[in-house]
């Protein structure tokens, strides 16, 4: 038998409504602020970027100092030729602008290498015969290198000598020997430039890069390195 609905059925029914779509849009909301929140942690994807060290540091022994030589090698430029100071850093200190709003930044790869070097323990070097020194420090102060966690640190900061003058390379060799106290045996260079081999003359491995240091070039300086002093994978 069909009943007609009464005042008494509006008010149990009307709360009931109510109370389901608040409910409904209680949810909403709250989904809408864990989303913001996420997206402000980064929980959403946007971490800071996973550093890869080269092959090599994990897989053998390896030099006490590894040195870098700075123009065409860390960066693809001369920086006593092709930068006109002042310069200015970008927002994220990744890149710098001199005078004429020329840009100017490590080669891809560097900021990983630079990085994985400190984390490995291995000491690190610069030897440059540029004759604008102070410029060249100075790119090294404004060009920041990112860690797992997305802090920031001067690329300076990353070296533990620099020799960056005019001159023979032998010459800024022999200055790092003395202020380190290793062997040349002990030491592997990276360089452009083909003159510079006369450190091997000292015991210094050195290893010619053709387009910047990179991964790949840093496991073949390595490998070359344990070739000639007999050093092997997971050996001693």
């Amino acid at each position: 038998m069909h009943h007609p609905i009464t005042n008494n059925d509006f008010t149990t029914i009307i709360p009931f409504i109510h109370t389901k779509h608040l409910l409904s849009l209680l949810t909403l909301l709250f989904a809408a602020v864990m989303v913001k929140k996420l997206t402000k942690s980064g929980a959403t994807g946007a971490e800071a970027p996973t550093i890869t060290p080269p092959s090599t540091f994990t897989d053998g022994i390896l030099p006490k100092l590894i040195v870098f030589d700075l123009d065409y090698t860390l960066w693809p430029f001369w920086v006593d030729t092709h930068v006109t100071p002042p310069l200015k850093a970008s927002s994220s200190h990744d890149s710098a602008k001199d005078r004429f709003g020329e840009s100017f930044a490590f080669y891809n790869e560097v900021p990983e290498i630079l990085h994985s070097l400190r984390a490995r323990g291995i000491k690190v070097g610069a030897a440059s015969r540029t004759s604008a020194p102070d410029l060249g420090k100075e790119m090294l102060k404004i060009l920041h290198i990112g860690d797992e966690e997305g802090k920031k640190r001067k690329a300076i900061d990353y070296f533990d000598h620099l020799e960056i003058y005019p001159g023979s390379k032998i010459t800024h060799f022999t200055k790092l020997q003395k202020a380190t106290g290793l062997r040349f045996e002990d030491m592997l260079f990276f360089d452009d430039e083909a003159r510079n081999r006369n450190v091997e003359t000292l015991g210094v491995t050195m290893y010619l890069v053709r387009d910047g240091v990179s991964k790949q070039e840093i496991d073949n300086g390595v490998k070359e390195w344990r070739k000639r002093h007999g050093h092997y994978i997971g050996g001693r």
